[in-house]
């Protein structure tokens, strides 16, 4: 193993290496940090649980801080080498790795940038008794996360896996809120007044901290996805990624990829491996969208993940574990289905294991009000307009609309208000048509309108009057899929 340098020229060595700034986070050998930390606060809270790789060609020191890892309340494999570490990163996703700069007559600065290529998202922290300002930089230049001389304590290792667990909850956070800009506090949708809709919040925060596969059922619009998140957000998984799968947006062969990944050649136009969402939400939670219109096709190999949380890659044979809770939604009839042999039976009772139901918003009129005015102060601050609300003639018109489209409509009406307003209060008139009983004259075939608000209104009045997208989609004479791009594209 590589030779230990002495304790005072490794701490000369860190002080070095922070004042040319080459890297961050290198640790003082007596457990300290170059920078100055305070002793009352601990910023990434206590560490999750994390899946470790350690990559160490001497057995006794990969015993040593596995021993360490695992104590700590951390999954450890190890690997001797390149090879056994590329193979057990191919078949599992790993939070980090602790990578030893020498492996017998192996580099280990070498197998960083492949590690990375096969697992984008890992954390290679590595670890050296021969610390350097050269290797500290050519380390960070090629992905490394962090950079530990040894010998290091057990609580410099606790602040590496802190400093990790802190990286990967803020990247999570990000992407979150990236996927909500332009939206509104999502779980304002589920503050309610109405019984009904408390009834169905209390079970879901019940079950949240539970492992339980969900099965979320309403109408278009209703706020499953907002649900589903609320209930990831208080579970024991709330630090690890929610990824959301659309099912009826992509064809079977698309959506096998885009679920479970590929490697490179499995198919035309696969020039490099993917991995699928499945691993990108390891460790958190996987919400399948519309699970109704989940191709038969795709049907068996969502069962075995159930029942077996393992799946494979397109073109690869190898087996992988998938550590994801599952959540599902549907707006269709899921018994008519198995009836009729488009969903099937067992994949349903692996789904249905807590069923929820989220009312219309036509059940819920306590709330429509409060939300729209909610929905308004924000679109306002977007707009950068001082809208203060809404007419009384507005406010009787939605509270007496029937809103087909659920929140999702009110959220889309409101925003047009807020934009049309030229006042503080926002009119009869900056609304929708449908809502002032004026639609045919503003959207009439032969009209001064697009087409493309032709197409939106139709589909609208269509999918309200449908009993389900399904039947929407035979009325209009096209695939459920292109339904579902179009509503998404026209916010009908």
């Amino acid at each position: 193993m590589e030779r230990i340098v002495n304790l005072r020229s490794r701490k000369a060595l860190c002080r070095r290496i922070v004042t040319a700034g080459a890297i961050r986070g290198c640790k003082m050998p007596d457990g300290g940090l170059p920078f100055a930390r305070d002793k009352g606060t601990n910023m990434a809270g206590p560490a999750d649980s994390c899946r470790l790789l350690i990559v160490d060609d001497e057995a006794p020191l990969r015993r040593t801080l596995r021993t360490a890892l695992e104590s700590m309340g951390n999954t450890v494999s190890e690997a001797a080498n390149s090879t056994k570490a590329l193979e057990l990163l191919r078949l599992q996703m790993f939070d980090a790795a602790f990578l030893d700069l020498r492996l017998g007559t192996e580099k280990g600065i070498e197998l960083l940038p492949e590690l990375l290529s096969v697992s984008p998202s890992l954390h290679v922290i590595i670890v050296t008794a021969h610390a350097s300002i050269d290797s500290a930089v050519e380390a960070m230049r090629r992905g490394a996360f962090d950079y530990l001389p040894k010998p290091f304590t057990p609580n410099q290792l606790r602040v590496v896996l802190d400093r990790s667990a802190l990286v990967r909850g803020l990247k999570n956070r990000v992407a979150a809120l990236e996927e909500q800009v332009g939206g509104f506090a999502p779980e304002t949708e589920l503050t309610t007044l109405e019984p009904t809709m408390r009834s169905v919040l209390e079970v879901a925060f019940q079950v949240a901290p539970s492992e339980a596969t969900l099965l979320l059922r309403g109408e278009s619009g209703t706020g499953k996805g907002v649900l589903a998140r609320a209930i990831h957000a208080r579970s024991a998984r709330a630090r690890r990624p929610f990824v959301t799968v659309h099912c009826p947006s992509l064809s079977a062969e698309l959506l096998e990829s885009d679920l479970f990944g590929h490697v490179r050649g499995s198919f035309t136009g696969a020039v490099r491996d993917a991995r699928g969402k499945v691993e990108a939400a390891q460790g958190g939670t996987l919400f399948l969208d519309e699970i109704g219109d989940l191709p038969p096709a795709m049907q068996p190999k969502l069962l075995r993940l159930l029942q077996d949380r393992t799946y494979e890659r397109i073109g690869d044979a190898d087996p992988r574990t998938a550590d994801v809770r599952i959540m599902a939604a549907t707006n269709r009839d899921l018994e008519d289905a198995v009836k009729t042999g488009r969903f099937r039976e067992d994949l349903l009772y692996r789904l249905n294991v807590i069923e929820l139901t989220l009312p219309p918003l036509r059940m819920r009129r306590k709330d429509v009000l409060p939300l729209a005015r909610h929905l308004l102060g924000f679109f306002a601050r977007q707009a950068g307009k001082s809208i203060t609300g809404f007419t009384p003639e507005a406010e009787a018109a939605m509270g007496a609309y029937p809103w087909p489209g659920n929140v999702r409509e009110l959220r889309n009406a409101v925003e047009r208000g807020a934009i049309l307003a030229r006042d503080a209060l926002v009119g009869l008139e900056h609304l929708p048509g449908q809502l002032t009983g004026t639609t045919t004259a503003r959207v009439e075939v032969g009209g001064p309108v697009t087409l493309e608000a032709l197409e939106a209104e139709h589909i609208r009045r269509v999918v309200a009057s449908a009993p389900s997208l399904d039947d929407a989609a035979r009325m209009l004479g096209i695939d459920p899929s292109t339904l579902y791009r179009k509503r998404k594209r026209t916010g009908s």
